[in-house]
């Protein structure tokens, strides 16, 4: 066993399905699945039911964090046409904005100009603002970010065009970031063909060719490596009515050193994929004494049986993968070792 230590790893974009979709995920098991996948810092959507956005919601929801989480966790204000008036006292409870301008899961959707404008003009200016923007909605995106010079990060991009787009921007100078999820950059929509539901997500995924542009820009325009952890029950998406997501807190980083092993991308960079850059562009804080130890040749099969998400399955069960997290340190404080939470309930900070 050959172990070294990387930080903590950040994912600033995860479902944790708290208030309301707590059947399939909460804070005790969404932060456990984070600390198995070498996370020690998450940040939940704000597409519950009901949405995050006013700040008694938020702060309910925090409440609720603050006595669960096992690592630490700040929460995303959803942008709403109902309570715009209320988004300046939001955001004393939120890390960032989320607005949604394309279909996702939940309520939460932004659909008139006049609510889009408005979110920009009075969104405290030092909190970021993210977007789930599709095609051209990513070029309304950058139009917003330039017209009112202030910074954008685009969230889950997909498709060449798109992430084409964006590097133009940022060749221009606009104050423009964005992620790529791991499902988007180690499958296609042949993978859908072969699993149905379990390989449905929003954006849905995409052809090969889209797959190769991410890798192209993986080392230069790509800012982070986020999850979309969008965890549902078996039963739910086994329905005729079936919800998009999939959990990705678990296979992340595996996936990623896998990538490494392959020489397909370096550990410095997946470091500043999954830990710097992240904690740049929200503005998060230090985690001091906190820091994972993996085995980066160690393989390991994914089963769903040895999920700590709730949703207890994933797309990606029956692959062998190579690299393994060992232990997690938060604060000084063994959190996670030899595949178990370690860490008390209330353990994480909420930011």
């Amino acid at each position: 066993m050959s172990q070294i230590k990387l930080p903590g790893l950040i994912d600033v974009h995860t479902h944790l399905r708290v208030p309301g979709g707590e059947h399939k995920e909460d804070f005790a098991t969404g932060t456990a699945a984070a600390l198995a996948g070498g996370l020690t810092m998450i940040l939940g959507m704000p597409n519950t039911s009901p949405p995050l956005t006013t700040r008694q919601r938020l702060a309910d929801t925090r409440a609720n964090a603050q006595q669960n989480a096992y690592c630490d966790v700040g929460l995303f204000a959803g942008a709403s046409r109902e309570f715009l008036v209320d988004l300046p006292n939001a955001a004393q409870e939120a890390v960032a904005l989320k607005i949604y301008l394309n279909d996702t899961f939940g309520t939460l959707r932004v659909d008139t100009l006049p609510t889009l404008l408005a979110c920009f003009e009075t969104w405290p200016r030092e909190k970021l603002i993210a977007m789930h923007a599709e095609g051209q909605s990513v070029a309304v995106g950058i139009g917003l970010a330039t017209s009112y010079q202030r910074p954008v990060h685009f969230c889950h991009i997909s498709r060449q065009e798109e992430i084409e787009l964006i590097a133009q921007a940022k060749m221009r100078g606009l104050p423009v970031t964005c992620e790529v999820t791991p499902h988007h950059l180690f499958m296609t929509e042949a993978d859908f063909k072969r699993l149905g539901p379990l390989a449905d997500m929003r954006p849905k995924l995409a052809t090969q060719a889209d797959v190769d542009a991410l890798w192209a820009h993986l080392d230069s325009t790509i800012d982070c490596i986020a999850t979309d952890h969008a965890p549902h029950t078996l039963a739910e998406k086994q329905s005729e009515n079936y919800p998009p997501g999939i959990a990705g807190l678990e296979t992340s980083l595996p996936l990623m050193l896998t990538a490494i092993q392959e020489n397909r991308i370096s550990m410095p960079r997946v470091i500043e994929l999954m830990h710097t850059n992240p904690r740049r562009i929200f503005k998060l804080p230090l985690q001091t004494d906190t820091y994972i130890e993996i085995d980066p040749t160690a393989e390991q099969t994914i089963r769903n049986e040895a999920m700590h998400s709730k949703c207890g399955w994933t797309p990606f069960a029956g692959q062998t993968l190579t690299g393994r997290v060992e232990r997690v340190l938060l604060r000084g404080q063994t959190a996670f070792e030899a595949g178990q939470v370690v860490a008390i309930p209330g353990s994480g900070v909420v930011l």
